[in-house]
């Protein structure tokens, strides 16, 4: 996968597998933010900092990590499973745990969202320590794996037409064109 440095361009659509790499950083600062946010709490209550914190957080995994979970569920992964066919079943077992996976953290946020959202509002609410661990390890432990396995196994299955029509749905899911910039 491509090693963003600041001064190179994100991924864009015509690019898919990297921008869904891209993301999995995005999600992971998001979570930082959210460790933040739980500490700010404690210290400093629900402010002006944390309220933004908040309405970023929400703003993230109510639509890009959202987007994100659907460009795998329906494009990446029924593309992966028609590439290989049914003698990889290394394959299909990894797919099949993600799904499993996006399930659990999907739960996660749910249980989450919550107090977020009173947050976002003003109301000075703990975050769980026990439910903000749960959804950052979930998240944490499922990108490794994507990244170490899903990512460099599409890159070799998927020929540049499957990748195409892959990046022009993920556009499409955004209401973005493809490629981007056109």
């Amino acid at each position: 996968m491509i090693s963003l440095t600041p001064q190179e361009a994100a991924p864009s659509f015509d690019q898919p597998l990297d921008m869904l790499h891209a993301c999995h950083g995005k999600i992971m600062r998001q979570c930082d933010t959210l460790q933040k946010l739980a500490i700010h709490l404690v210290s400093q209550g629900c402010d002006q900092q944390a309220r933004q914190a908040a309405q970023d957080i929400l703003r993230y995994f109510d639509s890009a990590g959202q987007f994100h979970h659907q460009d795998e569920e329906e494009d990446v992964f029924p593309a992966l499973r028609l590439a290989a066919g049914a003698e990889h079943a290394q394959l299909h077992a990894l797919l099949d745990r993600l799904l499993s996976e996006h399930v659990v953290m999907l739960a996660a946020w749910s249980a989450l969202r919550p107090a977020l959202l009173q947050i976002a509002d003003g109301v000075d609410t703990p975050l769980s320590a026990i439910l903000t661990a749960e959804f950052i390890g979930s998240y944490s432990r499922h990108i490794v794996v994507e990244d170490r396995d899903l990512l460099p196994l599409a890159a070799s299955l998927l020929d540049p037409q499957q990748t195409a029509a892959i990046g022009m749905r993920m556009a499409q899911r955004r209401g973005a064109k493809f490629p981007a910039g056109v």
